[in-house]
Order: structure tokens, then sequence, then C-alpha cells
């Protein structure tokens, strides 16, 4: 059986790693129309010694599939320094750390006294009988609006680079759901969930936030797909664009941009959404508008060097996120220096800011010029960073995060359905369960068992 994988990306390259991992003689190949690898996984050391991501900067260590995938690849991750664990968000002109412990919330200036007992309330405040709410309905229903504002719209343009207001919470946050479902309240559903940890003896006790810590490798997350690649060999062909497909009754040919065709028995299609919809618009219409409907706003990702001599002051921690509320340029900012070695040149400072996202797609299609401009602002007025830095980079994603909004569990069922009457073709990536890096490994596990049964050893998540 000839399995062909369109795009390279994390997605790709972990669905053939995952294949090979279980049956090393699979008749596997892997299209990818760059030149390169890693989708919007890109690491790059510039000539002044920084280590500057374009995309996603590490992964949570909690998930087994990812560990598994960088042990069978030989790459070693790096563990966020303890530092990176303050974290900040921007509310009323100062930064107030996000509490790392839950007594630390009754303390924390970030909500005010009636806002900290409003969350409080939680356990008692009504459910729902809408199928599927936006995060701010869901936020603003269970612990209040400034609660809403402070916390959960920052976080949701962290992670999304999205807009609360339009993201579904079961599709984005699928555990928290099940809790409110479940129990009734998140406050009494977690200490229920620590309780049963305790009896149980596990190993690690649920919190608030995601659980794991944050981690990379030496050289950046590129080390990761670029050492998939160099085991894959002659089965990833780089610079090969497939341009359309064909159904034949025991697969699908391909058709290459450079006029030459190739037949597979199996098609994965694990390129971003958009260029799914392209691909299967004369397969099924259906689908393909399906597919097209997902949207991913434009995201700047603006990197500043500092000489650390020339900071008076500057964010400390892991970084802080800004509130929709506040009306900045910047959704947050990222220390990358204070997170993992090797990310600047000794006594030196490296800050990753995202500007864009769904919430003000416009800013972050600025003239590089006054992009640079209003960051510099932002840092200035947010973290009394006054330095000018000595280097400066834009990386600008035109199409950056899928957004799973209201709606996006209908789509999926519906797509779901859709693909079921073409048992030769799947359809993988973060646009559909998950959009971290970890989402996208345990996907393309799943697609591995499903392509190659048998025993399985374990991983997924």
């Amino acid at each position: 059986m000839k399995i062909s994988i369109v795009g390279a990306g994390i997605s790709g390259l972990a669905t053939a790693q995952g294949i090979l991992s279980r049956d090393a003689s699979a008749d596997v190949v892997v299209y990818e129309s760059a030149s390169r690898v890693g989708g919007k996984v890109e690491s790059e050391r510039t000539s002044q010694g920084y280590l500057c991501e374009w995309g996603v900067n590490g992964f949570l260590d909690k998930i087994p599939r990812t560990l598994e995938l960088c042990r069978e690849t030989g790459v070693t991750p790096v563990r966020a320094d303890a530092a990176a664990q303050k974290r900040f968000v921007f509310s009323e002109n100062q930064l107030h750390q996000l509490p790392e412990k839950p007594p630390q919330f009754f303390t924390s200036r970030l909500l005010s006294i009636p806002g900290r007992l409003r969350v409080v309330y939680e356990t008692v405040a009504g459910g729902t009988d809408k199928d599927d709410e936006s995060l701010a309905e869901f936020a603003t229903r269970r612990l209040g609006r400034e609660a809403f504002e402070k916390l959960i719209d920052p976080m949701a343009s962290g992670v999304f680079a999205g807009d609360a207001t339009r993201l579904s919470l079961k599709s984005c946050f699928p555990r928290i759901h099940e809790i409110e479902n479940e129990y009734g309240s998140l406050i009494r559903g977690l200490i229920s969930l620590q309780r049963k940890a305790r009896r149980e003896k596990a190993e690690k006790t649920p919190g608030p936030g995601p659980g794991g810590t944050l981690t990379s490798f030496e050289s950046g997350m590129s080390v990761l797909t670029d050492r998939i690649a160099e085991s894959l060999g002659s089965k990833l062909r780089v610079n090969c664009q497939v341009s359309g497909l064909t159904p034949r009754p025991d697969g699908y040919t391909l058709h290459l941009a450079d006029g030459s065709e190739q037949e597979t028995d199996v098609l994965v299609l694990a390129v971003p959404a958009y260029v799914q919809s392209r691909l299967v618009q004369n397969l099924d219409s259906k689908l393909s508008g399906l597919l097209d409907g997902i949207e991913y706003p434009p995201l700047a990702v603006v990197c500043f060097g500092y000489d650390k001599s020339r900071m008076k002051r500057g964010p400390e921690g892991f970084g802080f996120l800004v509130p929709s509320r506040e009306k900045r340029t910047i959704l947050g900012t990222v220390v990358d220096s204070n997170v993992f070695p090797g990310r600047a040149p000794e006594g030196h400072a490296l800050l990753r800011s995202m500007v864009g996202g769904a919430r003000s797609p416009h800013l972050a299609e600025l003239r590089e010029e006054h992009l640079l401009d209003r960051v510099k602002s932002d840092l200035k007025d947010i973290s009394g960073l006054a330095a000018e830095p000595d280097f400066m980079s834009v990386y600008r994603h035109q199409r950056a995060i899928p957004q799973y909004q209201v709606g996006h569990a209908a789509r999926l069922d519906a797509i779901d359905e859709i693909v079921a009457g073409h048992p030769r073709l799947v359809l993988t990536g973060n646009a559909f369960r998950g959009v971290s890096l970890n989402d996208c490994v345990v996907n393309a596990w799943k697609t591995a068992v499903k392509l190659v049964p048998g025993n399985d050893p374990g991983g997924g998540g």
C-alpha cells in the first residue's frame, strides 16, 4: 500500500514518522511545495546571534507521544527556566503577575475585590442550554465580566491570536467544557479531580492551568522537524507541489506542478485547511466549502534584541499578555531569553511580540516602520523599556492560526461525514482538533494507527 502525505509541517512529518515507527517497510512519500520543512515551525539564528522563532516556540512536556517522537528522532528536549513560570497581564496601566497557586488569586490586584468575589460565585453560577457558546459567553456567565476581560480574553489572544467573542469554548478548550458538564462548576470540578488524584496517589495533581513544562530544543523548534526530515531521506520530496488530485477506484492520482503525475493508494492531506479546500474542490465541492470556511487571520511576530547594559527596566519572567480592553498594538510579548538558554548573545535580551490576529488583523499588515514604532511604544508604556533595540526583525504570517469559532464542532461533524465516503482520504493538521504542536503530533499518531493497525505500544495523549 502506497501512502502519500501532502505537507511537511509537523503534522505531515509526524504522520510519516508514526507510520514508519509502526512499519519500517511502509511505502510512504511526503510532498512539500516549499524548499524547507516545518511549516510554521521555523527557527532562525541571526547574524547578531539571536535565535528567533518564526512561529511556535515550544510545547508542554505532558504528552507522551511528543516525547516519544523526540526519542525516536534522537533529539533532546530543553525545559524552560523556572523563572518563566512568572507570567503577567497588563491591566489599567500596570503589569500584574498571574497567580501561580489558587490562594494567591485572593491577594492579586489584577481583579477588583468585587471581581474576585464574582469568581468565587462560580461554584453556584448557572448553566446554559446552548450546545456551543463563545469563550466570552462562557467566561462571563461563570466567572463574571471582569474576569473575562482581564483573564480569558488575553488568554484567547495568547493561545489562538483569537477573538474570544467568536471562539468556541468546547472546540478550543474541550476539557473545560467537559468539567462544567460533569461537575456543574469549574471550581468544584477542580477540587474533585484533585481529591481523586490524591486518593489514587497520582504523580501530578490537576491544577487550573494546562499543566506540563514548556519545552523546546537548544537550537530551537526546527530541530525536531529537521531531524524527522533527515530520517525520512528519499521519502521526502521538497520543492514538489501537489496542484490537484483525481480519484481512482483504488486511490488517487496526484497532479504535480511540474506536470508529472503520481498514483497513490491512500492520500493524507496535512496542509492548512484552505490548501486542502483547493485540492479537494473537484473531488467534493461541499467538503471544499467547509474547509475554506475555517478562518486564518494574519499575524506579525516582532523580535527585538537589547543590550542589557542599556536596559534600565524590562519585562520579567515569561512575559505578558494584553487584554483587548487596553487597546494596544501588542497582543502579548514573550521574553525568549528568559525562557530558554541561547536565545540571545551573552549580556543581551530577546523579546518577541505578537501583533494582529483575529482581534486586530489590520495591525499585522502595517508597514514595517509603523509596526516597529508601535511595538516599541507599547513596550515602553507597558514595561518601562525605553532603550533602543540593537536588533529588530519582523516575521509575517498572512494566514496564521486557524480559528475554532462557534459552530466549529458542527463543521467537523459535517467534514467527517463527507470524508467517511472517501475511505482512502485522510485530513489532518491543526485546523481541526487542536492548534498546538502536541495536538498535531497526537492527531498524526492517530492517523498512523488508523493506516497501520496492529499492536499499539501507547503514544497518543
